[in-house]
C-alpha cells in the first residue's frame, strides 16, 4: 500500500484534536443559564465566565496554530536530495 501524500503528519493531525478539544472545552466553560428580565442572574459575570473560559479557548486557538506550523518529520523522510 503506498503512502499518500497528505498536507500534515500524524503529530500535526493529533495537535489539531488536541487545540479542537481544548477550544471547546473553554466553549463549555462559558455555557450557562442567562438573565432574564423577571430575575437577575449573577452567575452571568462569574470569574470562570468572564477570564477562565476566554483564556481557555484562546489557548487552544493558540495550539491550533502550533499544530499547523508544526514541522512534519514524516514528511521529510521521504526526500532525497
Amino acid at each position: 500500500m503506498d503512502k499518500r501524500n497528505y498536507a500534515f503528519g500524524k503529530i500535526n493531525y493529533i495537535l489539531l484534536v488536541v487545540g479542537l478539544l481544548i477550544v471547546v472545552t473553554g466553549l463549555f466553560l462559558m455555557s450557562g443559564s442567562g438573565t432574564t428580565e423577571e430575575a437577575f442572574n449573577p452567575d452571568i459575570f462569574s470569574s470562570r465566565r468572564i477570564d477562565v473560559a476566554p483564556m481557555v479557548c484562546l489557548a487552544g486557538f493558540v495550539f491550533i496554530v502550533f499544530g499547523i506550523l508544526f514541522p512534519s518529520r514524516d514528511l521529510n523522510k521521504g526526500k532525497e536530495e
